[in-house]
């Protein structure tokens, strides 16, 4: 029975002065380096996740390039593959990371479980090959890809720690109304760097 951590989208673009940054996200990079410097031996696989959005077209509606946006389907341009925006935010460690994942590709995705490994490997294979229960999830943005990442891994059988003082969300209400549905979801929301 092993343990994974989740980094989502701990990114340029989401953290101060990007794109669509949020405001602590650089703490949270901050916050999940010193957590990895302390306890990465803690975890069996360590995967972080990246928006990876195509440079052309509005992927699959998820950028809005024509009027603004509704920042609930429809954003600003964002995390293009390749680029500065789309990078880890250098505040983030990135040395333990055992797993990489790009989402996005082309089409709207938010949970870290829409994403793959260059090899193409999916979160799910990564997860079942090595025997992982529990995951803890960090990152980037509480109240929209933490949110979709702890719940898909709720629906795929694991026991979830949504570590609450490593997410940082866009906005106060609707972070904290994420955070109380997956605890009714069923995830335990600790604080583990105080």
């Amino acid at each position: 029975m092993g343990t994974a951590l989740f980094i989502v989208d701990v990114q340029n673009d989401f953290t101060e002065g990007g794109a669509l940054g949020v405001e602590g996200g650089d703490a949270v990079a901050e916050g999940v380096s010193r957590l990895l410097a302390e306890h990465a031996d803690d975890y069996d696989i360590i995967v972080a996740s990246r928006d990876w959005h195509d440079g052309t077209g509005d992927n699959g509606g998820h950028f809005a390039l024509s009027g603004e946006p509704d920042f609930v389907g429809t954003w600003p341009v964002h995390c293009v593959a390749g680029t500065e925006g789309a990078a880890y935010d250098p505040g983030l460690v990135t040395a333990s990371i055992t797993h990489h994942v790009k989402k996005g590709q082309g089409k709207p995705a938010y949970s870290l479980f829409e994403g793959v490994t260059d090899d193409g490997e999916t979160v799910e294979q990564l997860l079942d090959a090595h025997g992982i229960i529990d995951v803890d999830v960090t990152g980037i943005a509480t109240d929209y890809c933490v949110r979709a990442s702890a719940l898909d891994a709720i629906a795929h059988g694991r026991h979830v720690r949504v570590l609450t003082d490593l997410v940082a969300g866009v906005a106060a209400a609707s972070s904290e109304a994420a955070l109380a549905e997956l605890a009714h979801a069923g995830a335990e929301l600790v604080a583990v760097m105080s």
